[in-house]
């Protein structure tokens, strides 16, 4: 299994390179193979690890004397994790080889290899973040996340793009010294950099390490008042935001967090009223900023700044002793990764047909281009929680434990009510935009509509089933 973990971060590395060095028609097949041999090698690890009975195993990798530097850690979160960032990126560079051509109404645009190159690092930075035993591993990572996606969103090289692009490097470069931080301090108490030396901190120590931890983490996963830099970052190509912006890079922030509360043990409930004080005030501001939008992107960016507060708060819900907390949290990791990931392929694919993605421009989306509606209606559906689809599983879990902790912790009750009242008012205003968009005759732009290709069309395919399939995936794996 550890060789497999490796293959899995090390395959993009290597395709990352070769797609620089080789001939540039090539760049995007190259890319293609390796994401798909990365996305090969993390399934069979799944599948090695569900054979093994799920027991969590660690390696070390590279060490100085005896203290571990960097090493692999392999159990249920992990891997789960590690599966929807590495095959969601194998999607995103199939979806991009379509996306970037000369046909894109929006973009016209052949893709350059750095593009590809980019998104090859990127996927093998957040496998081995996902992966990493140690907090300097995290660190390493985070760090080649950062500059990849400093390379992705100032792509198109236009002078916002390029602002936009430092903006959030510096942010998210900022809030990483949270990490270092957490990373010094907990060697200094424990001699380790290992996640698992967590548990042996006293409460104020771990007090310490857990801020530090969650300011790289509200960094990162852009919430208040790091959270600036996400919306601008929608200057990137679309499949860029899909993949960086829903499925992985705002995802490290939640999943660090994550990864820390799992290897503490008893973590302090300051941390616990800390991070669900911090996501419901987040929550509530993403919400009030996207009912204004009219771009489809900018109207996900900040739908995205809410579900990650609702992932945040769910984790440190966990932290008053709730383990379905916890699993909900994961699992609403897991899901809204596809589901968002679905609707900015869908943004992109209107650009691409359609030549805007700005939704007063677009109506009669069912009759025209039924695939590109019926995904948008998939996703919509997913992301505010309608069952069947997957976000209704996890947010269940995350409100049920919310109002399961409230007998014992009465001041959490109106935190939980707030967020389940953005919840509802999330549902209202997409299937307002559903309403406008989708049913009826079509508008200029959509009446125009000219075909979107074959690729588009199969990558849309594959993530409505995981709409659908992916909380019963997590539901199974997480037990």
């Amino acid at each position: 299994m550890q060789n497999l973990a490796l293959a899995t971060i090390l395959l993009p590395f290597a395709g990352a390179a070769l797609t620089v060095l080789g001939p540039q028609r090539m760049a995007k097949w190259v890319a293609l193979l390796f994401a798909a041999l990365a996305s090969l090698s993390v399934i069979q690890l799944a599948l090695a690890f569900s054979a093994a009975g799920k027991t969590a195993a660690t390696t070390a990798l590279l060490s100085l004397g005896s203290t571990v530097l960097m090493g692999l850690t392999i159990d249920r979160i992990s891997v789960l994790v590690a599966v929807a960032v590495v095959t969601l990126g194998f999607l995103v560079i199939a979806y991009s080889t379509a996306y970037l051509s000369l046909g894109n109404r929006e973009h016209p645009h052949e893709g350059r290899p750095r593009y590809y190159a980019f998104l090859l690092l990127f996927i093998g930075a957040m496998a081995g973040l996902v992966l990493s035993s140690t907090l300097i591993g995290q660190l390493v990572f985070f760090e080649i996340t950062g500059a990849c996606s400093w390379g992705l969103i100032g792509y198109y090289e236009k002078p916002k793009a390029l602002q936009s692009a430092i903006k959030a490097l510096l942010i998210t470069h900022v809030a990483s010294i949270g990490l270092y931080v957490a990373a010094a301090y907990l060697f200094v108490q424990t001699g380790s950099f290992e996640l698992t030396s967590l548990s042996g901190l006293g409460e104020g120590a771990k007090v310490v390490v857990f801020l530090g931890i969650l300011i790289a983490a509200w960094g990162k996963s852009a919430q208040l008042p790091l959270h600036a830099w996400l919306p601008d970052a929608m200057e990137a190509p679309t499949p860029v935001s899909a993949y960086l912006h829903a499925a992985s890079m705002v995802k490290v922030g939640v999943y660090i967090y994550a990864r820390a509360i799992y290897s503490a043990g008893a973590v302090p409930e300051i941390i616990g009223w800390v991070g669900t004080i911090a996501a419901v005030i987040t929550m509530l501001y993403g919400f009030l900023m996207y009912l204004p939008q009219k771009d489809m992107k900018r109207l996900l960016a900040y739908s995205t700044i809410s579900q990650l507060s609702l992932i945040f708060m769910a984790l440190s819900l966990s932290i008053f002793g709730s383990q379905l907390a916890f699993n909900g949290g994961i699992a609403h990791i897991f899901n809204h990764a596809f589901a968002k990931s679905l609707f900015f392929l869908v943004a992109g694919a209107l650009s691409y047909s359609c030549g805007t993605r700005m939704l007063p421009s677009l109506r009669g989306l069912l009759r025209h281009v039924p695939l590109l509606g019926v995904s948008f209606c998939v996703a919509a559906l997913g992301i505010t929680g309608v069952p069947p689809f997957n976000g209704f599983f996890s947010k269940f879990a995350i409100f049920s434990a919310g109002f399961q902790l409230s007998s014992a912790h009465l001041l959490l009750l109106p935190l939980v009510v707030l967020a389940l009242i953005e919840s509802v008012a999330s549902f209202a205003w997409f299937l307002r935009w559903f309403g406008d968009t989708t049913p009826g005759e079509a508008s200029e732009a959509v009446a125009n509509a000219q075909p979107v290709p074959l690729v588009i069309k199969l990558v849309l395919a594959v993530l409505i089933v995981m709409c659908v399939a992916s909380s019963f995936i997590a539901a199974a794996w997480l037990g």
